[in-house]
């Protein structure tokens, strides 16, 4: 049977460049915030929880209205924990489907499912080994300003949503750090033949 790698880390933490080498590897990567996102345009059962919660206003002419909902959840935190309770099981379940149409003359023994918030939205369970990325805070936070025009504040705010590192860390197999001193093809070369004996 098919195992499945959940790969992890705090936003700007790198872990789509991570992803990225196991994809030269031949791995399959499902990346679990942009389907999410295709989801919550696309689903039915997601646009509807989120218009019963938000309101008509969360699609404007039938697009996902990503800033009015996003202010909205970082300025009550509860509403962060009804938006995932809506979106997190239909994306479970879509990544279960996802596993089961991998192509029969798929040559490895594992699947990669690249999730932000893999512990935090509880997907780590469905998970055979979890794989965290990590860099330090200041370095997350310069890349993400640099990357996606956001304030400092803003992306500390974002931090403040996910879980702490260490405890990320605690809960992996296997941490690969991202933090401009340990180059990262030996340490993904190193997973992968972890990964390839898994049983």
């Amino acid at each position: 049977m098919i195992k499945t790698v959940g790969i992890t880390g705090g936003i700007g933490s790198g872990k789509s460049m991570v992803c990225k080498i196991f994809k030269i590897w031949g791995f399959r990567i499902y990346e679990a915030d942009q389907r999410a996102k295709e989801l919550i345009q696309h689903n039915p059962e997601i646009r509807a929880g989120i218009i019963r919660i938000f309101g008509e206003e969360a699609y404007q002419d039938g697009i996902y209205n990503r800033t009015l909902v996003g202010k909205m959840v970082f300025q009550q935190p509860g509403l962060l924990s009804a938006l995932n309770a809506i979106v997190h099981p239909v994306t479970r379940q879509d990544f279960t489907d996802w596993v089961a149409q991998c192509p029969p003359d798929y040559p490895l023994n594992a699947v990669i499912k690249e999730a932000a918030i893999l512990f935090e939205s509880g997907a780590w369970e469905d998970t055979d080994f979890i794989i965290s990325v990590y860099a330090p805070k200041n370095i997350r936070i310069q890349r993400v300003v640099k990357r996606d025009g956001f304030t400092e504040e803003d992306v500390r705010k974002r931090m403040n949503n996910q879980w702490a590192e260490n405890r990320k860390m605690q809960l992996s197999d296997l941490v690969i750090y991202n933090d401009g001193i340990h180059p990262l093809i030996p340490q993904v070369t190193e997973a992968v033949k972890i990964i390839r004996n898994l049983k």
